[in-house]
């Protein structure tokens, strides 16, 4: 366990048992598939930063348990729908939900998973928590749709790709932290600094992303290196090498994206290296995890101030 995971022990446990007990259903393959993916586990970010954020502003409730449970069923519906639109078979070192059951099964899983969070927001009966998730969730979706729009097209621009990125993940880390703000009753300068936080730090765990699936191996990240270029997306680290390398490195990347092919998957990191893109990926990633920490200047000091200060550090410092 993480040191900002272990500051909210007792909270996370108590998440976990409420995920548990949300994914029953009359429907045994809907429990199956529920269960399967809490197993896997993950870091659970997003429900960690509603536990976290809550804390910080001082909230003393128990709302804030559904909250990060609502968080964290979006998120997995998101998960599988991307899974099934991406053709993954491996997630977290598993086989996919869709790889083991069908897209079909994985889709409407995703689907309940999202009603299901909906069903939880009613209960919490705040309005203003429902627009934010209600309007989180649409933009994900988007970004998704948009992310699909751009693949295997390398003339994407930068401002496009951090624009679909912040729809794609930015957005949900954003609606954590500022719904968070919402149940503990902050202030709006706290409010909108934590809403800040969640977009920053968003950002800035796509971006490392993007830049392990060039640098890291399939078993530390649990997924298939390249599989980012074998889909044709244009992340940061090959819109630079197309920007800034030579004309046969910038060739080469264009080449693999138009063909959606990561059979020179080698040669391609080695140009994306050369030119430094990956380092000019992490420090728009660390500029970003700067901006996150100094949004928390608003908050108190607390053990779960420290702790979000902790994990932007650790968001820029993984390897996996």
């Amino acid at each position: 366990m993480l040191p900002f995971h272990r500051v909210a022990a007792d909270d996370f446990a108590a998440v976990n048992q409420r995920i548990i007990d949300q994914l029953h259903s009359d429907v045994p393959l809907v429990e199956n598939i529920g269960h399967y993916l809490v197993e896997a586990g993950g870091k659970r970010l997003r429900p960690l930063l509603v536990l976290l954020c809550t804390r910080a502003a001082g909230y003393c409730g128990r709302d804030h348990i559904d909250l990060a449970a609502i968080i964290e069923f979006i998120h997995t519906a998101t998960l599988l729908h991307d899974d099934v639109v991406d053709t993954s078979d491996m997630r977290r070192g598993r086989i996919t939900a869709n790889a083991r059951w069908g897209n079909a099964p994985a889709v409407l899983v995703g689907d309940f998973l999202y009603s299901r969070a909906f069903q939880m927001m009613v209960a919490l009966r705040d309005m203003d928590i429902m627009s934010i998730l209600s309007e989180t969730t649409n933009t994900i979706a988007e970004g998704e749709v948009q992310q699909l729009v751009n693949a295997g097209d390398p003339a994407v621009s930068e401002d496009n790709y951090f624009r679909v990125i912040h729809k794609k993940t930015g957005a949900l880390f954003e609606a954590a932290c500022e719904t968070a703000a919402v149940l503990a009753g902050c202030t709006d300068g706290q409010r909108n600094a934590l809403k800040l936080y969640g977009r920053h730090l968003g950002l800035a765990f796509q971006l490392v992303d993007d830049a392990l699936d060039y640098r890291g191996n399939a078993e530390e990240l649990g997924k298939n290196v390249g599989d980012d270029l074998a889909e044709g997306k244009p992340t940061l680290p090959l819109i630079y090498t197309m920007a800034n390398g030579s004309g046969t490195q910038a060739a080469l990347v264009r080449e693999a994206i138009e063909q959606r092919s990561a059979d020179r998957l080698t040669e391609i990191v080695t140009a994306i290296e050369e030119c430094g893109a990956l380092e000019y990926t992490m420090e728009r990633a660390r500029a970003a995890v700067d901006n996150a920490r100094d949004q928390l200047a608003l908050l108190p000091d607390s053990d779960q101030k420290t702790a979000l200060q902790q994990l932007a550090s650790f968001a820029v410092e993984r390897t996996v």
